[in-house]
């Protein structure tokens, strides 16, 4: 039985990757396979994979979901939508994350980006509700700012508004990057598809909570974040020609895994909608995902206990050392892994 402490490292500060490499496929790719680590580039992944194999894309958008501003007495406010509600004709309701001196009551107005009043209403748990004078998806684009993690030190300029989004992004609602989308550029794509790759999609807005680390050395007593996802029929269909045919489904970073793992929990993958907070720990049994792409991943995260369950916590641990060692960049920014599902 693992606990907290058992997936805690030290990394070096200076391995966090603070911005993004201008081509999207220049990053390392640590190759962990049964015969051992590869240090590879992740131009060369295509080359891991075979035609009939079937890429999983977490197609949603990062909102600029960052707001400075102020309360009816003048205190200054700091505020992170974490999710949409409701954006109606009549409603536009969003749940956030707001810093301040002292929290604001319901009832009360809030002034965000000198340039639109929210008015707050009950508490939803950690967060606060709010609802906005106007298509919520409209104001958040014209008048937030993106939210970049908060192990990055910048505040996000032109240059990650285009690079912390995928290329494939479609579906707004996040509030931090799929990162191991990160990597792919659209002649990346074409080239897999070109060699017979399939691809298909789920969306799950990946929420703040991903950043947050766990607190509680008893891993069964982590209260886990929820996020929505959807996993069309199209994807379940893809999925299963892909099982018939005898090929790999290959998730692209852990959200699609969540997603796709998540809607298999009656043991088939099924089609569906709704908030999961399904926690991954080593012990698990994988329904659906044969490999994976990700990032490397914060210390006592739920991330890397995912991929430790995932590939085996023995062969994360020596991964994540020969990584440190070669000195790849971690993070969001960072490089990638390619990794096998060891418990099938």
């Amino acid at each position: 039985m693992y606990s907290l402490s058992d997936f805690d490292f030290e990394l070096p500060p200076e391995l966090i990757a603070q911005t993004a490499l201008p081509d999207r496929t220049a990053s390392r790719l640590l190759h962990v396979e049964n015969a051992g680590i590869v240090d590879r580039h992740f131009r060369d992944v295509i080359d891991q994979l075979n035609a009939g194999d079937l890429l999983i894309f977490n197609d949603t958008r990062v909102l600029k979901a960052r707001f400075f501003g102020a309360k009816e007495t003048g205190g200054k406010v700091e505020m992170l939508v974490e999710r949409v509600i409701k954006n109606t004709l009549d409603e536009h309701i969003v749940h956030a994350q707001i810093r301040a001196s002292k929290s604001p009551l319901a009832g009360s107005k809030i002034r965000l980006a000198e340039a639109f009043d929210v008015t707050v209403g009950e508490r939803a748990g950690e967060f606060f509700t709010l609802h906005f004078p106007a298509d919520v998806f409209e104001l958040i684009e014209k008048y937030g700012r993106l939210p970049l993690p908060p192990y990055i030190d910048h505040e996000a300029d032109d240059f990650d508004e285009q690079r912390y989004q995928t290329v494939y992004s479609r579906v707004p609602g996040a509030v931090a990057a799929p990162t191991a989308g990160l990597h792919f550029n659209e002649a990346l794509l074409a080239e897999c598809s070109a060699k017979g790759i399939h691809f298909a999609y789920v969306t799950l807005h990946v929420g703040a909570g991903t950043f947050q680390p766990v607190r509680t050395e008893d891993l069964s007593k982590h209260p886990m974040h929820s996020e929505w996802y959807t996993v069309p029929q199209a994807t379940v269909d893809a999925v299963a020609a892909c099982q018939a045919a005898g090929k790999a489904v290959v998730c692209v970073g852990t959200t699609s895994m969540r997603a796709i793992e998540s809607a298999s929990q009656t043991g088939s993958l099924l089609a569906g909608s709704g908030d999961t907070n399904l926690f991954i720990t080593p012990g698990y049994v994988f329904k659906t995902v044969d490999r994976l792409i990700t990032n490397f991943h914060l210390p006592k995260s739920t991330l890397l206990m995912l991929v430790s369950a995932f590939a085996g916590y023995d062969a994360i641990k020596l991964a994540y050392a020969h990584a440190i060692e070669q000195k790849y960049r971690f993070f969001s920014y960072g490089d990638a892994m390619l990794l096998t599902n060891r418990t099938s």
